[in-house]
């Protein structure tokens, strides 16, 4: 991101971001100042109200006339702001939305990795709820930043004409009121980005205290737990109130003073209308006007806090915009053949995400607490695949397996392109998989994780999602190879059975089984298992595996597992340690090498024997 970038305000950030929609606001400001018009009017019908009153006139048509010139401008003025309000709020409605389209096709052009570092939450808060909130400050701003300038402008510009002297002294109250404003704002800052943290902190805890309250019951945590829940919502509220406490007073007094132009209008008016400097109807005139000079410029002041959370919500949208993204053509030459290749490839989280923190399922594979994934610092630079090289030739089974947080998964990722390399290449059919369009390297790879997500539709739907023009008949056909027929069925409602949010009405089993019909029905040539039976039961377990040895007879597949038992056959076992190809070759091979794999496979099978 360049400087000039950097350095933009938040309205004008979002303003560059109008496009099509730059019309509608100038409509909205060209109907604000129409309205501006209509507002001030009454003014000088109220000036011309008390003249008459001053001069002795008693026709009541007089003053019924200008009554209801008043009420005709009061209505024009209504009308005009209703119609700039709502061809702001159109053109926000449209500007917003297409900022939240952006940041999802942004999304979707990011390395899928870097999106699963990010909690879905968060994101989900940003791109909905935050943009959401600031919808009426924005529609609003335009339009009522016009008025609110205008009209004071207007009217001090036009006590100028009738005494300078007036002008002035209708002004005597601003810089004490600004001077005042101005200390408000003092530390303001620091105050304002301790509220953002210590919402934060609340929101985290509180997603922690719900979703481990199984955890916190079963161990007798309550107390120590609640505890920490208190602390966090005491400084969330606290942070608020310690602002508020330490401003009070300067914007109190800012409030009061700034629009108290009485106080020296009334007296410095009243010597010159003695002295004979200032006609009586001209200082009657001054009053009137100066009457509600000021308000509008308080009404723009009390904007400041609502224009700060714009900076900080078009901030976290600009942080999505701006982050680093998978290169790819839009056309380009798609190679036939499906054989892989790594050459010397190096992964490193930071180099790769832009953020310094790693994905869920790989502190999975480590063992960590996941509950919360935490940033470390930008500068960390996190290597885990140290020079990997390996070939996969088309229609292959090839394995791999190692310990915990080897970086096994890591490199099933980076093929199925989650992620780009940081250093070396992986290439398919001869050819670098940064060169082919994303899509078409997408239809070539179907890929089964540990953790699949179903969306809140039916078991049909979510199956077909794997090749949207499917036919019910090749859905269903799918879902019995893939072993999971039988189950959905007895499901209340069968195929047509809704799954919930994140396939909460299914078992982890039956949702893997699921998302494993999905990999199978979308016919990719190659075919990557993470670990895919995970969830199911050992009886299960043989069907998919069954499954999955018919239907990728002249794949490639590649599978990720930890019961060696189920890769005895393939073709090449690739065993990683430390991020590096520590040995690799048949079965039988590994096994006479009495090495790692050995020891592996010696304690799987007295897992297995105990079981």
């Amino acid at each position: 991101m360049d400087e000039n970038r950097k350095s933009q305000s938040p309205i004008a950030w979002v303003l560059g971001q109008t496009g099509d929609h730059g019309g509608q606001y100038v409509l909205s400001v060209i109907l604000a100042v129409i309205g501006v018009a209509f507002s001030v009017a009454p003014y000088f019908v109220v000036v011309g109200i008390v003249q008459g009153l001053m001069e002795g006139r008693q026709d009541f048509s007089f003053y019924l006339t200008r009554c209801l010139i008043m009420a005709v401008l009061w209505l024009g003025r209504v009308l005009f702001h209703a119609f700039s309000t709502a061809a702001s709020h159109v053109a926000t409605f449209a500007v917003l939305g297409e900022i939240r389209k952006r940041c999802t096709e942004k999304l979707a052009r990011m390395p899928l990795g870097a999106v699963l570092t990010q909690s879905s939450g968060a994101l989900k808060n940003t791109l909905v709820e935050r943009i959401d909130s600031i919808e009426t400050t924005l529609a609003h701003i335009v339009p009522e930043f016009t008025a609110n300038l205008l009209v004071p402008v207007i009217i001090e510009i036009y006590i100028f004409t009738i005494d300078w002297r007036m002008g002035l002294a209708s002004l005597v109250t601003v810089p004490i009121g600004m001077f005042s404003y101005a200390l408000m704002m003092l530390g303001s800052g620091d105050f304002y980005q301790h509220t953002i943290t210590a919402t934060k902190a609340l929101n985290d805890t509180a997603v922690e205290y719900i979703n481990g309250i199984q955890v916190i019951k079963v161990f007798g945590k309550t107390k120590a737990s609640y505890e920490r829940f208190v602390h966090d919502a005491y400084e969330a509220a606290h942070s608020f109130i310690d602002w508020m406490r330490a401003s009070i007073l300067p914007m109190t007094f800012a409030m009061v003073v700034m629009p108290s132009t009485m106080v020296s209008v009334l007296p410095i008016g009243g010597i010159l209308v003695k002295n004979g400097s200032l006609s009586p109807r001209d200082f009657v005139m001054v009053i009137i006007l100066s009457v509600g000079l000021i308000t509008p410029f308080v009404t723009l002041m009390s904007y400041s806090d609502d224009i700060r959370t714009m900076g900080t919500i078009f901030g976290e949208v600009r942080a999505i915009l701006d982050a680093p993204e998978m290169v790819r053509p839009e056309t380009g030459n798609v190679p036939e053949k499906n054989d892989l290749e790594l050459k010397d490839v190096h992964f490193s989280y930071h180099s790769v995400t832009g953020l310094a923190k790693k994905s869920t399922a790989e502190t999975e594979e480590k063992g960590q607490n996941t509950g919360t994934v935490k940033s470390l610092q930008s500068s960390v630079d996190t290597e885990v695949l140290h020079g990997v090289s390996m070939k996969i030739p088309e229609g292959s089974f090839v394995a791999l397996v190692g310990p915990s947080g080897s970086g096994k998964s890591t490199i099933a990722r980076l093929i199925a392109a989650l992620w780009d390399v940081t250093d070396g290449s992986i290439s398919i059919g001869g050819s670098d998989i940064r060169n082919i369009p994303q899509e078409a390297y997408a239809d070539k790879v179907a890929f089964v994780s540990q953790d699949n997500y179903l969306f809140n539709m039916t078991v049909r739907e979510n199956i077909r999602l794997g090749r949207p023009s499917a036919t019910d008949q090749e859905v269903e056909e799918a879902a019995k190879m893939s072993g999971c027929h039988d189950f959905i069925l007895s499901l209340e409602k069968g195929y047509d059975t809704m799954v919930g949010s994140s396939g909460g009405h299914l078992s982890g089993g039956e949702r893997q089984r699921i998302s494993i019909a999905r990999a199978m029905l979308k016919a990719a040539p190659v075919v990557i298992l993470d670990e895919a039976t995970a969830y199911t039961d050992p009886e299960n377990e043989a069907v998919i595996q069954r499954s999955v040895s018919k239907l990728t007879e002249g794949k490639t597949l590649i599978v990720i597992a930890h019961r060696l038992s189920t890769i005895v056959d393939a073709d090449r076992i690739y065993v990683v340690e430390d991020g590096r190809i520590h040995e690799q070759g048949t079965h039988e091979e590994l096994l006479a090498h009495h090495d790692l794999y050995e020891k592996m496979w010696k304690a799987h099978m007295e897992v297995k024997d105990n079981g």
